[in-house]
């Protein structure tokens, strides 16, 4: 991996923010009428994230389901333009005036049955791209989409079938090739195993261990599989209700987790006791707040065995405070120690 400076914001979440108006302005305008308030219509996905990749390297992001991974994934994949802030890879925009400008970021997703056109032959979907953006002529569209296909690990006469017509893994499969042909520089991998079975998971993440290092892919890995990440990340962030609240290298965020959230997530995998015992699990207290009305300063706060007065009013900083693990942590209790 590159060490200098341009390797280390390789890929750049600058303040990212998104926001998803819901319901109807006439809705809101009969409510008053009749002498009553309007519910909140705004749901904060993501709250001022800022996040960097070095070149070659994975990051994992792990949080809660509805906490804003797969928006976050979104926005730097270009699919979703963000309300606040820009993602740039190489120091180029992602996305510009609302639109994806930047084939160096490619997405692999968590339902490939759902990813993948079903009019379409597995050839005619991953040579899509690649003809619309002129990497290949018509003349080399088959060979340059068997080559892919056999580098996944599927037989080159495939190319003529329909997603239907394959197993989930080896869809799947298909959609790592699809979006390799695209000869991005970055992966963006959105729970792409959370829907195999255990076995075939493990042959999909070995495929995307061999293929970010023969081709140098940097990757965003976006899970609930604490496990998976632990397997194939260098770095980890944890995302609690939009905002990052710790970051740090995969062996600091699993030997020593630093944010209350980060140790309730890790306490809450289950685990086979030493001694043969049952095994216990360890739920997180409390209920995920609604992104409609998120709490006022710190969103952990209610949930937060070491909350105090200012963690209800004040958001945290994202601050470093172990600079030889790169970990930043957004936490009051930990800040002020």
């Amino acid at each position: 991996m590159m060490d200098d400076a341009a390797s280390r914001d390789f890929v750049s979440l600058e303040h990212v923010s998104r926001r998803f108006s819901t319901g109807t302005p006439w809705t809101d305008r009969l409510l008053t009428r009749f002498g009553r308030t309007p519910p909140p219509r705004t749901v904060y996905a993501v709250s001022d994230v800022s996040l960097t990749i070095k070149r070659g390297e994975a990051l994992g992001l792990v949080g809660e389901s509805g906490c804003g991974k797969s928006t976050l994934g979104r926005i730097l994949c270009g699919i979703l333009p963000p309300s606040e802030g820009q993602a740039t890879i190489a120091g180029e925009p992602v996305v510009v005036d609302g639109h994806k400008v930047s084939r160096r970021v490619q997405m692999v997703f968590q339902n490939p049955f759902a990813s993948l056109n079903p009019r379409l032959t597995i050839g005619d979907a991953i040579a899509e791209g690649p003809l619309a953006h002129g990497l290949v002529t018509p003349a080399q569209a088959r060979d340059y989409v068997q080559g892919w296909i056999e580098r996944v690990g599927l037989p080159a006469d495939v190319v003529q079938r329909y997603p239907h017509q394959f197993s989930g893994g080896q869809r799947q499969r298909v959609a790592i090739a699809r979006a390799l042909a695209m000869q991005p520089d970055v992966l963006v991998c959105d729970e792409p195993v959370a829907s195999l079975d255990v076995s075939i998971q493990a042959q999909i993440l070995n495929l995307f261990l061999q293929l970010r290092e023969e081709l140098n892919l940097t990757v965003l890995f976006i899970s609930h599989d604490l496990g998976v990440v632990r397997h194939i990340c260098d770095r980890v962030a944890v995302m609690y209700l939009g905002r990052i609240v710790e970051e740090a290298d995969t062996a600091a965020i699993y030997n020593a987790p630093a944010h209350p959230y980060t140790r309730a997530l890790l306490d809450s995998i289950p685990r086979l006791e030493p001694d043969g015992s049952e095994a216990q699990f360890k739920a997180i207290a409390g209920e995920l707040p609604s992104p409609l009305r998120p709490p006022p300063g710190c969103a952990f706060h209610e949930r937060c065995p070491l909350a105090f007065d200012i963690c209800n009013t004040q958001v945290p900083e994202l601050t470093v405070i172990d600079p030889s693990h790169d970990r930043r942590v957004a936490c009051h209790a930990l800040r002020d120690k």
